[in-house]
């Protein structure tokens, strides 16, 4: 009896939300998504910015790539700080190489996902904008 009351619930609010949805497509006095505006009248209408999603998408994935190769080299400053607070300590150097050799990896795999990326951004903008 739980199994079918939980699952006409969850049918009922489906549903509900579709004629919500519908209602709410209903209202707009604009066309469907046009190919020279993408959508952007529906983001204005709503509050949200008026700039190109793929180019948001794009800050955003430059923006992170940013912070984690900031992230890296952090990594490789405090290797470099316990290798040279070591006082010659074979077990601090070697934790320290292991510090920096990490962040060396990671650099090298941000520097090439942020070409990466990069590249194929590059790619969709340039192939989809007429």
């Amino acid at each position: 009896m739980k199994k079918i009351i939980a699952t006409l619930a969850v049918l009922s609010m489906l549903l509900g939300g579709m004629v919500v949805a519908q209602s709410a497509y209903a209202a707009t006095d604009t066309l469907p998504i046009d190919v020279n505006t993408l959508g952007l009248t529906y983001g204005a209408k709503t509050g949200l910015g008026t700039k190109d999603v793929r180019e948001t998408v794009a800050a955003i994935i430059k923006t992170a790539m940013g912070l984690l190769g900031i992230v890296a080299v952090v990594i490789i400053l405090i290797g470099g700080f316990t290798w040279m607070t070591a006082g010659g300590n074979d077990e601090k150097i070697g934790e320290a190489k292991k510090w920096i050799f990490a962040g060396v990896i990671g650099l090298a795999i941000i520097l090439s996902a942020y070409a990466l990326t990069s590249f194929v951004i590059t790619q969709l903008v340039s192939a989809t904008v007429e």
